[in-house]
C-alpha cells in the first residue's frame, strides 16, 4: 500500500511516497517516474521502508524558479533527509535518481549506508564534441526507444488511453527533466572531480544493451568512486531494473547483505 503526502523542505512542497517496511530506503526514480508502478516495486517493499520524494517540477512537487539543475535538488532532498531523521539508510537511485544520489554523496554521507547508482547520468568522460549520453532530444523517438530498451515493446506507452491528469504530469515530467540536463548536457562538469569524497560502499549497475548510457560509461563512472563495484545485467537496456528486476533484485541483495 502506497501512501502519498507532502512536506515542506527547503521552502519547497514536495511530493512524498511512502510503502513498506524495514529497513529505510530512499529510492530516488528516473526521468520518467516509472519505478512508481513497477513490479521492483512490490520486491522490495518485503524488505525495505521505501521513502520515495518527487524531485521538484516532477509529479506534484512544485518547481521553484531558483532550482535549475540536479545538483540544486541534492541539496533539497538533503534537507529532506534531515527533516525526516534518515540514518543507515540505502539510497538507491536510477537514471536521473541517480546523478542526484551522486551529487547528494558528495557532499554528506554519513546517513548512507549503501548507495546504488543504476544507470546514472552526471559525468562527461570524452571531448567537447563527443556524446558520452545519447543525445535523447535530438534522436528520433523511435530511436530512443530502442536504445533505451533491449526489447522495445516494454518501453511503448499507450498515451491515448491516459487520464488527461496523467498526461499532464508526464509533460511536466519532460519539461522539468530538459530544465535542469539540458545545458550543460546531462552532466555536471564539477562531478567528476568531487567523486572521490564518496567513501560508503557503493554499487554501479548497467544494462548490458544500454543505448544512453553505455556499460563502458559506467564503468568509467565507478572508477571515479573509492571502492566501487560495477555489475552488468544482461538482456536490459537503460532501465535493467525494469526490464530484468529478478536479476537486479538478485545483484542488490547480494551488495547490500
Amino acid at each position: 500500500m502506497m501512501s502519498s503526502s507532502f512536506v515542506d523542505v527547503s521552502g519547497i512542497r514536495l511530493e512524498l511516497n511512502r510503502c513498506g517496511q524495514g529497513r529505510p530506503l530512499l529510492m530516488l526514480c528516473s526521468e520518467e517516474m516509472l519505478e512508481l508502478e513497477a513490479p521492483i516495486l512490490k520486491s522490495l517493499a518485503q524488505q525495505y521502508e521505501l521513502i520515495i520524494p518527487s524531485p521538484p517540477g516532477f509529479g506534484r512537487s512544485e518547481r521553484p524558479e531558483w532550482v535549475s539543475s540536479p545538483d540544486d535538488i541534492a541539496y533539497i532532498y538533503l534537507d529532506l533527509v534531515e527533516t525526516l531523521g534518515l540514518k543507515d539508510a540505502i539510497v538507491l537511485g536510477f537514471s536521473l535518481g541517480g546523478w542526484i544520489a551522486a551529487e547528494m554523496a558528495t557532499k554528506h554521507d554519513s546517513f548512507i549506508s549503501q548507495l546504488i547508482l543504476v544507470s546514472p547520468y552526471g559525468v562527461k568522460f570524452g571531448a567537447p564534441t563527443d556524446r558520452d549520453v545519447a543525445d535523447i532530444w535530438m534522436l528520433h523517438p523511435d530511436d530512443v526507444l530502442r536504445r533505451k530498451w533491449f526489447d522495445a515493446a516494454k518501453g511503448t506507452r499507450d498515451f491515448k488511453s491516459m487520464p488527461q491528469d496523467a498526461l499532464a504530469i508526464i509533460a511536466r515530467n519532460n519539461e522539468s527533466f530538459a530544465r535542469f540536463c539540458w545545458e550543460p548536457y546531462m552532466h555536471n562538469p564539477k562531478l567528476q572531480h568531487r567523486l572521490h569524497r564518496v567513501k560508503v560502499p557503493t554499487l554501479v549497475v548497467s544494462g548490458a544493451g544500454d543505448g544512453i548510457t553505455s556499460p563502458e560509461y559506467g564503468r568509467n563512472y565507478a572508477k571515479l568512486i573509492p571502492g566501487a563495484e560495477m555489475a552488468i545485467i544482461p538482456e536490459a537496456g537503460h532501465y535493467p531494473h525494469l526490464e530484468q528486476p529478478a536479476k537486479l533484485m538478485e545483484r542488490l541483495r547480494a551488495f547490500v547483505g
